[in-house]
């Protein structure tokens, strides 16, 4: 059973990230068991952040690491905030961000649009790394289309959960039960596509 450790430090993404891979057999460990540094999030895209995750926690940890990027692209805001959504306030001039805060602001950002032009998307890239240095990491990359609302359906969820309108579902992301969004979330797609590529890998 290969053992995997989780760059993340984060407990909704930890459950997210993990149930998928206990369930394909891989025995799961936390990042938080051996250090608590963080990685400086300075990449030009999903995948860099990712991959400089991943290979900080092999680097700390000796062992294979899968880390993800994630972030909401808005179409009326030129796909922001992007790379930049969990610190989407910062950006603005207006301090510290929080997850509350930056729903606050992408709201107030697209306030008087119609529906029809506040579209979204929820991109995650996951990054897997059998060791450090490994050159051929393993990427999967998943999207989630939805709308943005013009105000929290909830008061919990995973940064802007409670303003994504998922149409499909005809719920808010942060209305989706646990156990639908890891069928269906862009988190979802990107571990099942990686999960998918290290299987191929090991059974070579």
């Amino acid at each position: 059973m290969t053992t995997i450790v989780l760059a993340t430090a984060n407990p909704d993404k930890v459950e997210e990230l993990s149930t998928p891979l206990r369930l394909n057999g891989f025995n799961i460990k936390l990042q938080t068991d051996f250090f608590t540094e963080q990685v400086v999030e300075d990449g030009l895209s999903f995948i860099e952040n990712a991959l400089k995750k991943a290979r900080f926690a092999s680097a700390k940890t000796g062992l294979p690491a899968i880390a993800d990027d994630s972030g909401l692209q808005v179409d009326a805001l030129n796909g922001r905030p992007g790379i930049f959504s969990a610190r989407f306030a910062e950006t603005l001039g207006l301090g510290e961000s929080s997850e509350e805060e930056n729903t606050r602001q992408l709201v107030k950002a697209l306030e008087g649009l119609p529906l029809r032009n506040r579209k979204a998307n929820y991109i995650c890239v996951v990054v897997y790394v059998a060791h450090e240095n490994d050159e051929t990491p393993l990427i999967g990359i998943g999207a989630w289309h939805g709308d943005i609302l013009t105000e929290p359906r909830t008061q919990y969820g995973i940064g802007y959960d409670p303003v994504m309108w998922i149409p499909s579902e005809l719920k808010a992301a942060s209305e989706v039960p646990l156990e639908r969004k890891l069928k269906i979330s862009h988190r979802a797609q990107a571990m099942e596509s990686v999960i998918k590529q290290i299987k191929q890998r090991e059974a070579k």
